[in-house]
């Protein structure tokens, strides 16, 4: 049996309602888990999720994309004695020395007051017994591994921990709609949502034959890459061509990314009430293209009917190539299959849009009954977290049937 320990970092600051948030960050591990063996709790900080070895695996791919945890580490159960705590740390130092380190240091967690020890006297023992053994130096500015004991119900010893997806448990922030093109901003928006508790869908305007079939794949695979973290994605595919043939014949070639942004903004209020989204989430940038000048976003939020999030509005652009690479995004987006944003840019696009101005063009383009049509025809696409982990380590009956259903198209 394999012994894993996740650390809750933002949930331990809320008050009289924490054990929802605990409850709920439970529950979406037992989620992503539901196709392997694995036992979840969390007590007094710390989620627990104990496993056989052969779901040890999905354990980790799971907690390598749970939101919520500080940092996770496999970790030791041991009588709760120095003695035990002495020979664990001895222990792992060895395991350590294997693997080439020379230094290291104890770091020591008393939550169990009635432990005859303090947390400095903990790590003191700890320490000083196996470097009597001639196994490791200390180093406690700088050491080569650390190694954390933790005194709770039980004892729990465990080498440095892997870094965590910082924030709050998918769904308890409501949901948003996510307007999903095949750069690198829009996946790390909705990221950055789904980090603040927010269960996120996606829409995707495709403008077939101008916008070509691998584009549109490249936007399936960055939804089930996001999917991983927010559980669950269900991504609307909606074909914008005749809209975008009708702009380009009637509005003025300077205004045409700017009505393109209006015509998907209206088609984003259908959708968002049909799945009773609370916000719509976009991955604009202040200053980073023309249609995201403070004058162009404006006009753009002005058609919006829902909240507008924009969760990149204040990043440079090398801030969201660091997310995307750490979320996985990355080497998917910067494929060279342009979205339909692009394909008709104009030269030389309008850059301080006046709101009235707008507004009258945008009713001389006469889109509504085509946008309305386009989004009746919209496919829907669904990807699951808990798919993904029935199809790449699932072991139990129904691991078939969940891998089946994701990527799967559904209807409405």
């Amino acid at each position: 049996m394999k012994l894993y320990l996740g650390k809750i970092g933002e949930l331990a600051l809320k008050g009289s309602n924490i054990h929802s948030f605990e409850t709920l960050l439970t529950s979406n591990v037992r989620y992503c888990l539901a196709s392997v063996e694995a036992k979840v709790s969390l007590t007094a900080g710390r989620l627990y999720i104990s496993c056989p070895d052969e779901s040890a695996p999905a354990v980790e791919y799971t907690l390598n994309h749970l939101l919520g945890i500080t940092g996770w580490a496999e970790a030791t159960e041991i009588e709760k004695s120095i003695e035990a705590i002495k020979n664990e740390v001895l222990r792992q130092c060895k395991i350590a020395r294997e693997k080439g380190a020379k230094t290291f240091k104890i770091i020591a967690k008393r939550e169990d007051k009635s432990f005859p020890l303090d947390s400095y006297g903990i790590a003191r023992e700890g320490a000083q017994y196996a470097f009597d053994q001639g196994i490791l130096k200390v180093d406690v500015k700088n050491p080569d591994v650390a190694v954390h004991v933790e005194v709770r119900k039980s004892c729990y010893v465990y080498i440095t921990s892997e870094d965590g997806h910082r924030g709050l448990p998918v769904g308890c922030s409501g949901k948003g709609l996510l307007l999903l093109s095949g750069g690198l901003d829009s996946p790390v928006a909705g990221y950055k949502m789904m980090a603040r508790g927010m269960k996120v869908e996606c829409v995707y305007f495709h403008s077939y034959p101008y916008t070509s079939e691998e584009a549109q794949k490249k936007v399936e695979d960055l939804a089930q890459i996001i999917s991983q973290y927010g559980l669950a994605c269900h991504l609307n595919i909606i074909p914008f061509t005749d809209v975008q043939m009708q702009i380009r014949k009637k509005a003025p070639q300077d205004w045409s990314t700017l009505m393109l942004r209006i015509c998907m903004m209206k088609a984003a209020n259908l959708l968002a009430e049909r799945v009773n989204a609370d916000c719509i989430i976009t991955g604009e940038s202040l200053g980073q293209v023309a249609s995201q000048t403070i004058k162009n976003m404006a006009v753009t939020e002005s058609a919006a009917k829902y909240p507008l999030i924009r969760p990149l509005v204040g990043t440079d652009k090398d801030d969201i190539i660091a997310v995307a690479k750490r979320i996985g995004t990355y080497e998917t987006s910067i494929l060279p299959y342009e979205d339909c944003c692009v394909i008709f840019s104009p030269k030389h696009p309008v850059l301080r849009a006046d709101l009235e101005e707008a507004k009258k063009i945008y009713e001389s383009l006469g889109v509504d009954d085509l946008i309305k049509e386009a989004y009746e025809k919209r496919v829907i696409k669904r990807f699951e977290m808990s798919g993904i982990v029935a199809q790449k380590f699932g072991t139990k009956p129904n691991k078939d049937k969940i891998a089946a259903e994701n990527g799967k198209t559904v209807t409405d």
